[in-house]
């Protein structure tokens, strides 16, 4: 099913490794027909901003989404830090668990909204502490 995406301008797009960047003043439209790895840049998230535990998990499922030739380094780092998050935190066993099921079954990008979910909720188990 073709993908409409608009960009903004100097908004850039990943998609399957390329990046797409906006250069126009103004919005434009790209139809993307097949089924391919696609991220918008404020989705993305660098080494540099991963820093805390599930930040780390959406990190590796981000990688396993955008990099599949180096999955199963990804999928390792992934299985080793939802451990320690379950441990660390035992309330994010249910949302890590669907995490865990869309990895199984290869669906990355429904992963990783899960894991965009994991991150928000990580913080307010944070502000909650304080």
């Amino acid at each position: 099913m073709p993908l409409k995406v608009t960009l903004k301008p100097k908004e850039r797009l990943f998609i399957n490794g390329a990046v797409i960047f906006n250069n126009e003043a103004n919005r434009i439209s790209l139809i993307v027909v097949n089924d391919i790895p696609i991220l918008r840049e404020k989705d993305i998230l660098t080494e540099e901003s991963a820093n805390s535990p599930c930040k780390r998990i959406y990190l590796s499922v981000q990688l396993m989404y955008m990099d599949k030739e180096r999955l199963a380094e990804y999928q390792k780092k992934y299985w080793r830090l939802v451990g320690e998050v379950i441990k660390a935190a035992p309330s994010t066993t249910k949302m890590i668990h669907k995490i865990s099921e869309q990895i199984l079954i290869g669906q990355f990008y429904k992963a990783l909204k899960l894991s965009h979910k994991l991150v928000h909720y990580e913080m307010e188990l944070i502000n909650a502490g304080k």
